[in-house]
Parts: structure tokens; C-alpha cells; sequence
């Protein structure tokens, strides 16, 4: 890179870091109080006797993403991203007004329209904020900046589960509602607004594509978009990949919630801890992820990454085997180190999302991304229960994981290398 060029690409990135700095913080807020409703909607589920009920969740959680990325992707290409991201942050405080209300009164109906309002909200929004980051920095840094973001993500990931689990157990009673559903259902709408003012801080761009037509078949137009992704191998591989993971990552959440209760005799509190020590793995990957992954052969440690959950997650099946002094502490450890595998493969793909399609298509491609991504989440609700109905213990069903993520990883493997040859451009 020539000095003129690398002063031009240092200039670009200084001039974006504030506009940077509001779109992280409004989609950390954002992931913040989705955790916090989600993992507190859960564990109430688990602990009140009726754990298919975030088996359920999940499956709600992901229909708007079916159903409606086409739109999300074609609003992201047609309007400003920043309106775009004003309008979701706004579908969010609607959400978080009828969830806080659900998780006071314990009422399951109100829980599930929340969670069906606030995926909507999230299908809007990905594509505008995902798409904005090209926009902000020169093509070389965006791998960077997405580290960082995915980084600023995780923490909001990691405070969101550690708060729902402390604040549930405060169970002191105020006007014969446990104090602790209280502070959920105000907070979650305390950090709504919050986080619709800071949506106001993000950079105003023009429409990538103001001419885009209205999708109006709906899904039928992304499972074109998914269609048309043949054209480009590894583009099509690294999204099929990456929805894998994301299938394996919320099975061992939902796994997580269930084995918290019935192997070890956790509270709320304590087993938010369990998924605190994956998440803080996927953190640590996240942030390494850009060593591991870069140069025209970035895609060569997904396969790898791959193998490490399935050793890890293997290795956590086990644990029904070992003397009991030692179970937790392998517990803790088998999830950090399946948690950093996890993350150092989850980034570099979604980054690659960002950079590979046209201006014009970023928004198409990354909400079709993500209608894969949340198909596979989709599949571990159903997935879950079907262990759980033969009669496998949460502790064992990591088992089930990693056979799955082993075939994955050798399955990934042998597309790169038919895929990756004459296709290994960053951008």
C-alpha cells in the first residue's frame, strides 16, 4: 500500500469513530436488553416447570427472520440505513413495552409476541447497521471494525445473561410480584429508549440503491437471493456454514438453561453464569478472530474452528463420568474453550457477508445471510425437544453436538477446498 493511500485509508477511519461509536453502542443496547428478556424469559420457563416453553421461543424468536428478511434486506438497500435503523430502534421500545409486561405478570402470551416483536425489530435492523460498516470504513479495515463491533456485541451479550440471572433471584415480593420481575420488565424498557436516542448519532449516507423494487413474494424472494449465491461458491458455503453455527450455538444455550437445573441444582443466578463462561469464549474468539482469519486464504481455520466445538462439546458429554468434585470446573472450561472455537469462525464469515457483495446488494445478501442463519436456529427448538422426548439428559446432549459439528467440519472442509481455489479475494 503506498503512503498516499495508507494516509487516506488512516484519515477515513479517524473521521468515522464517532459515527462508529453510536452504531456500537446503539446495537450493543440493543443486544444488551434482547439478552436480558430472552435469558430471563427462559430460565423463568426452566424454573417454573415448563422448559418447552424456550424450546418455543426460539422457533417465534425466528419466524420474522423467515418470513421477512427480503423486506429488511430491500428497505436497507432502498432507504437511508440511518432511517432504517431510527424505525427499528422504535419497533424495539413497542417490543420491550409488551415483554416488560409479560415477564411481571408471568404471562407467556405477551412473552411471545414480545419475542416475535423484538425478531422483527432485529431483521429491520441487521441488515441497516451490518450494511453501514462498509460504508464507514475503507475495505481493509472493515474486518477490524467488525472485530471490534462483534467485541462491543459480546459484552452486551455477556451483562445481558449475568443481569437476567441476578435480578430473577432477588425475590423479594412487591405488591405480591417478586421484586426481580419487576426490574426486568421497567429496565428493558428504560434501555429501549436509551437506545432509540443514540440511533439518532448514526451516520447519515445515502440510499445505496433508491431504485431497489419492493420483494413482494416475501420469502420466496430470498430463497432466490439463497438460489442466486450458487453464482459465488465460497460466498454460498461460508453462508451455509455460518447458519450451522448458529444452529449448534443456540442448542447449547438451550442445553446450557436445562442442564443448569437438573445436573447441578443452580438458581437463575448461577446458571447464567454457565452460559456467561461459552459467551466469554466467543468474546476471546471474536477478538483473536482477526489473526486467525485474514489474508486471500482467510476461510483455512473454519474447518479447524469447527473440529475444537466439536472436541469440546464432545468432551462436556463425558462429564456424567467424572468424580463430582470435578464436574463444574470441566463444565467451565469445556464452554470457554467451545465458546472461543465457536467465535473465531462466527466473525471472519460474517464479516465476509459485509465485504464480498456489490454496494448495491450488500443489504439483499446479508439479510438472506441471515434468513439461513436463523433457519438453523429455528431447527435446534425442535432438535432439543426430540432429545429431550427419547429421554437424554442435558449434559449428554453436548454429545449430539459434536457429532454434528464434527460432520460439519468435514463437510466444510472438503467445500473450501473445491470452493476457495480462484475465489480467495477479501473483498
Amino acid at each position: 500500500m503506498s503512503d498516499a493511500r495508507r494516509d487516506s485509508t488512516a484519515q477515513q477511519v479517524r473521521a468515522a469513530r464517532g459515527k462508529f461509536a453510536a452504531m456500537a453502542g446503539t446495537y450493543s443496547l440493543g443486544v444488551l436488553n434482547d439478552n436480558v428478556f430472552k435469558q430471563a424469559a427462559c430460565l423463568l420457563a426452566v424454573y417454573v416447570g415448563k422448559p418447552h416453553l424456550q424450546d418455543t421461543a426460539v422457533v417465534v424468536f425466528t419466524l420474522p427472520w423467515l418470513l421477512f428478511a427480503a423486506w429488511a434486506g430491500w428497505a436497507a438497500d432502498r432507504f437511508a440505513k440511518r432511517h432504517v435503523v431510527i424505525v427499528a430502534k422504535g419497533l424495539e421500545l413497542a417490543a420491550m413495552l409488551c415483554g416488560g409486561l409479560g415477564i411481571i405478570f408471568v404471562n407467556w402470551p405477551l412473552v411471545m409476541v414480545m419475542m416475535f416483536l423484538m425478531a422483527l425489530q432485529s431483521t429491520l435492523f441487521s441488515p441497516a447497521i451490518n450494511g453501514s460498516i462498509p460504508e464507514l470504513f475503507p475495505g481493509e479495515y472493515v474486518f477490524r471494525a467488525n472485530s471490534r463491533l462483534k467485541s462491543m456485541i459480546m459484552a452486551g451479550n455477556l451483562v445481558g445473561i449475568i443481569l437476567a440471572g441476578v435480578i430473577l433471584d432477588i425475590d423479594r415480593p412487591v405488591a405480591g410480584i417478586e421484586l426481580g420481575r419487576w426490574i426486568i420488565g421497567v429496565g428493558v424498557v428504560v434501555i429501549a429508549l436509551v437506545g432509540v436516542l443514540m440511533s439518532l448519532g448514526v451516520a447519515r449516507k445515502p440510499a445505496a440503491d433508491p431504485q431497489a423494487r419492493f420483494p413482494r413474494v416475501g420469502p420466496l424472494q430470498t430463497l432466490r437471493e439463497l438460489w442466486q449465491l450458487r453464482r459465488d461458491p465460497l460466498l454460498a458455503t461460508v453462508v451455509v456454514a455460518d447458519a450451522f453455527m448458529w444452529f449448534v450455538a443456540v442448542l447449547q444455550i438451550l442445553i446450557i438453561n436445562e442442564m443448569g437445573k437438573a445436573r447441578f441444582g443452580f438458581t437463575e443466578r448461577q446458571t447464567s453464569y454457565l452460559l456467561v463462561a461459552e459467551l466469554a469464549g466467543v468474546g476471546v474468539g471474536a477478538a483473536i478472530s482477526g489473526r486467525l482469519a485474514h489474508g486471500p486464504r482467510w476461510f483455512r481455520p473454519l474447518p479447524l474452528m469447527m473440529a475444537g466445538v466439536a472436541v469440546f462439546t464432545g468432551a462436556l458429554a463425558a462429564t456424567p463420568h467424572l468424580p463430582a468434585e470435578v464436574q463444574l470446573p470441566w463444565v467451565a472450561v469445556g464452554l470457554v474453550l467451545a465458546g472461543l472455537a465457536g467465535g473465531a469462525a462466527l466473525i471472519p464469515m460474517e464479516a465476509f457477508f459485509q465485504i464480498r457483495p456489490a454496494r448495491e446488494r450488500k443489504g439483499a445478501v446479508i439479510a438472506s445471510a441471515n434468513f439461513a442463519g436463523f433457519a438453523g436456529m429455528a431447527f435446534s427448538g425442535p432438535v432439543n425437544t426430540a432429545a429431550r422426548a427419547v429421554g437424554l439428559p442435558p449434559v449428554q446432549r453436548f454429545g449430539v453436538v459434536a457429532v454434528l459439528s464434527l460432520a460439519g467440519a468435514v463437510l466444510l472442509l472438503a467445500a473450501l477446498r473445491r470452493f476457495g481455489r480462484g475465489h480467495c479475494d477479501d473483498a
